[in-house]
């Protein structure tokens, strides 16, 4: 059977590493132990680093782990950089999480961003999931 693929919106990304056991953690464990397929691109793994370099965010992560987050998306996910142009959320990194979707072929996107990502329910026959939601979809639950 083929593996899920799965887009994971950066705040999904940032939640793994801040809270463990948490759906976004168990969702990033399932993806290092291969259960499913990880969709990112060079713009998202840019928006990480940035992200993580975030004075306000230093006191909740872990260092060695960030670094290792941002290591394991660069060798272990597929990444897609002919991205379409997408323009259906007012945030321009949301549009560009949405065209790595689109790129990559993702059967989900994950997003912890109710406003503006889980409110479009989907893009392009890709449904738009709560990390909740994906691991029920994932049989992991």
């Amino acid at each position: 059977m083929p593996r899920v693929r799965v887009v994971l919106d950066t705040n999904i990304l940032i939640g793994a590493l801040i809270t463990k056991g948490t759906p976004p953690d168990r969702l990033y464990r399932a993806w290092l132990r291969g259960e499913a397929e990880l969709v990112t691109s060079t713009a998202q793994l840019v928006e990480i680093a940035d992200v993580l370099a975030r004075p306000r965010l230093q006191k909740f992560l872990d260092a060695d782990e960030a670094a290792s987050i941002v290591e394991n998306l660069g060798a272990r996910a597929y990444i897609v950089d002919d991205l379409p142009d997408v323009n259906v959320s007012p945030d321009d990194q949301d549009n560009a999480i949405l065209a790595s979707a689109i790129a990559g072929k993702a059967d989900l996107i994950v997003s912890g961003d109710k406003k503006h990502m889980l409110a479009l329910g989907e893009v392009e026959d890709i449904p738009v999931v709560t990390a909740r939601e994906a691991l029920e979809r994932l049989g992991d639950v």
